[in-house]
């Protein structure tokens, strides 16, 4: 089943994504490909360690050759290339994968009538050991790294993730974040900065945000709300402290929202003046999303247990986890419908689901069986 699951993948763009970082040269044995079936075995399988996917797959013997391997697997090597080789290699495999993935999902529904592409931007802090991780210096005793992830709630796909310290702010984020001319972006109150904000309004692009108690705000127009949905404000303002009016010198809209079911009166700002007031709320309420993204991938795939201590081995883990979140069919149950994650499972349960669009476009079939079936719609498993 595993090598069936890897015959979908494009093999040929891995190789290219090899020869552009020259991650095989000098390499007599375990290759780069080897190193990514090693890695992505583990992952689907929720091995502990090196010593367990060393045991794991020594264990099948000559059946390794069947699943894609080209030579054995030792802890030791796998620790070297881990350490060694280029984790962009597997960071631009990945986002290859994704952008085959994105056109799939994007009539994917996202619970509110928006026509517009919708992105999720948050964080997640992994805790570390400092004594093994000392360049992930997070606080005086404790180490850790963050996934900055930009999901585009259409299918709950990650289109852009940049790993980093702990101690690295989450707004400063958003200056490697190119935004799209007409989309949306969703994010809580840790990405206020107005002169980054003001550079979506530039391109464009709509942003809503959750306000802060100290922001400073000058009421210039009430419009008229219906208060028996949730909204109680819907105002044009302007910002009043003369740094931020010098970043963000436009008006800006303010929405106060009281959520019945959290006893919470929450207030956004954003710049589009054309949306329903509540539809802005129900956009920060997709939000929601990216956080169901971070507790599905920390509770199905090797991210909070590294096994390598190096920057290049965590990021090398990492985004080889989210090549393989990408194509899994039972992500888009996990998260796409707003539900609470799958539960958590284990090597000693198989479970077959249906078949996912992605893995057919990755490799389309040329041929049907007698049946009318086509053999390459492959009934995948969840180890």
């Amino acid at each position: 089943m595993f090598s069936q699951l890897i015959a979908f993948l494009p093999d040929r763009e891995f190789r290219r994504c090899v020869a552009r970082y020259d991650g095989d040269a000098r390499l007599r044995g375990f290759s780069c490909w080897d190193q990514y079936l090693t890695m992505a075995f583990a992952q689907l399988t929720f091995r502990e360690s090196l010593r367990d996917i060393e045991a794991c797959l020594r264990a099948l013997g000559t059946k390794l050759y069947h699943m894609g391997f080209q030579s054995k697997v030792a802890r030791s090597t796998l620790a070297d290339a881990n350490e060694s080789r280029d984790w962009h290699i597997f960071a631009d495999f990945a986002q290859h994968l994704i952008g085959i993935a994105r056109p799939l999902h994007a009539g994917d529904p996202i619970g509110l009538e928006l026509d517009h592409t919708l992105y999720a931007l948050d964080s997640s802090t992994i805790d570390l050991c400092l004594s093994l991780f000392p360049w992930a210096k997070f606080r005086q005793h404790k180490a850790g790294v963050k996934m900055h992830t930009l999901l585009d709630l259409h299918g709950n796909i990650p289109v852009f993730i940049r790993v980093t310290e702990g101690k690295v702010h989450d707004v400063n984020i958003l200056d490697e974040i190119i935004p799209e001319a007409g989309a949306f972006y969703v994010m809580d109150r840790g990405y206020i900065d107005f002169e980054r904000l003001y550079v979506f309004t530039l391109s464009s692009a709509f942003f809503v945000v959750r306000t802060k108690e100290n922001v400073l705000l000058e009421r210039r127009y009430s419009h008229p709300v219906d208060k028996s949905t949730g909204v109680r404000s819907d105002q044009t303002v302007i910002l009043t402290a003369i740094e931020s009016a010098k970043a963000y010198p436009e008006t800006l809209r303010r929405v106060s929202f009281y959520d019945v079911e959290t006893d919470k009166r929450l207030k956004f700002l954003t710049n589009n003046f054309v949306l329903p007031a509540l539809t802005i709320a129900q956009i920060y309420k997709a939000r929601w999303q990216v956080k169901l993204f971070f507790k599905w991938i920390k509770q199905h795939l090797r991210i909070k247990a590294f096994f390598g201590t190096s920057e290049n081995a965590v990021k090398t883990q990492v985004w080889i986890a989210v090549s393989v979140y990408v194509p899994r069919g039972d992500r888009s149950e996990a998260i796409g419908a707003g539900r609470e994650s799958l539960p958590n499972s284990t090597d000693s349960q198989l479970t077959l689901f249906e078949k996912v669009p992605i893995l057919q476009a990755l490799q389309p079939s040329d041929s049907q069986n007698e049946s009318g079936e086509d053999p390459n719609q492959l009934i995948l498993f969840d180890f």
